[in-house]
């Protein structure tokens, strides 16, 4: 089969790699519909996360079931699914507190790569979850978006505890970000305040809820929301970058006894504990358990109540992955999506 590889920073091929195939009984393998590039991977692309020789890329995925191990009971081949990032046997006591992506057998679906023509999917009980039929073209976007972003950003929404009426500050605009507006939106939030100097961006933020807009950073940035919320802060704020300056970002912008919600893959944060002590803020987030969502995200966008596939603004064969993963290095493109 096919399948995009990275050898080093900013060399991304697809090759031919070996066909997958059921090594434990609990697994399944699936043909890809379809899969992606993820914000996550560009930390590796551009060489800020080491690249320890040629590794397949991609861990959001959507397709067709061909084959079960023995043990496989709920899932069934023919069937199409959606599965998380982290394989989850859905059963320990993380994963029925909801907490799937600390399962204590998870395995990172990074490691086997999505972006592929199949994949091998462990826990498939677990992980995948199957929608009503198969679906037309149309809602693959959608779907696609359920394996990860639209989940992550609902696992923000939730760890920051967005509610009815709450005024909510989204930090990040890229595509987990823009979908955390949408979340609040759907979670009954009165006022969304999207960050984002990007015009094509606002325009997206907009049509996902977004009611204010705020460019500036920094202390000009706390002090916008500050102006906003009449100097109170946001109930809940999303932080979904994962950078020193987004994370106290995220922090000076939550009011007093708000919370926080963490999704973005931290690099070069530092949690100055006397700061954090006297915010009052509680924080909460990590690796996204995008599995608890799952069953909700594909019956909101199969009733076609919600239609996250808008993130995706560049669709490509997977021969032109390298394309996807420059185009969205190079703030070209929100979200690439890839068709095997």
């Amino acid at each position: 089969m096919r399948g995009t590889v990275l050898h080093a920073p900013g060399d991304v091929r697809v090759e031919h790699r070996d066909d997958p195939s059921v090594i434990n009984p609990t697994d399944a393998i699936i043909r890809v519909s379809a899969a992606c590039v993820c914000g996550s991977e560009l930390w590796s692309y551009r060489g800020i996360d080491p690249v320890a020789g040629p590794t397949p890329m991609g861990h959001e995925y959507c397709g067709i079931v061909e084959e079960v191990g023995a043990d496989v009971r709920t899932i069934q081949p023919g069937q199409f699914v959606v599965g998380s990032f982290f394989a989850s046997d859905n059963t320990c006591p993380h994963c029925r507190a909801g907490y799937q992506a600390s399962c204590q057998h998870r395995e990172f679906i990074g490691a086997n790569g999505a972006q592929a023509e199949a994949l091998r999917v462990p826990l498939a009980d677990g992980t995948l979850v199957a929608t009503p039929e198969v679906p037309d073209d149309a809602l693959l976007p959608s779907l696609l978006a359920a394996s990860d972003v639209l989940g992550t950003a609902w696992f923000a929404a939730v760890a920051a505890g967005v509610r009815p009426g709450a005024t909510v500050a989204v930090v990040g605009d890229g595509a987990v970000g823009l979908l955390g507006v949408l979340a609040a939106h759907h979670m009954g939030a009165r006022r969304i305040i999207a960050m984002s100097r990007h015009e094509s961006r606002q325009k997206l933020a907009r049509e996902f809820g977004a009611t204010d807009i705020v460019t500036e950073r920094g202390d000009d940035g706390a002090a916008r929301i500050a102006d906003l919320t009449n100097g109170i802060g946001a109930d809940a704020v999303l932080e979904c970058v994962g950078t020193a300056e987004s994370f106290s970002q995220a922090l000076r912008s939550t009011r007093p006894g708000g919370g926080m919600g963490i999704v973005g893959a931290p690099h070069g944060v530092a949690i100055d504990g006397r700061e954090l002590f006297g915010s009052q803020v509680r924080v909460q987030g990590g690796p996204a358990s995008v599995r608890r969502f799952l069953p909700e995200l594909i019956d909101l966008i199969w009733q076609r109540q919600i239609d996250p596939g808008k993130v995706f603004d560049l669709d490509l064969p997977l021969h032109q992955a390298a394309e996807g993963f420059a185009a969205m290095d190079q703030r070209r493109a929100v979200k690439a999506l890839l068709r095997p």
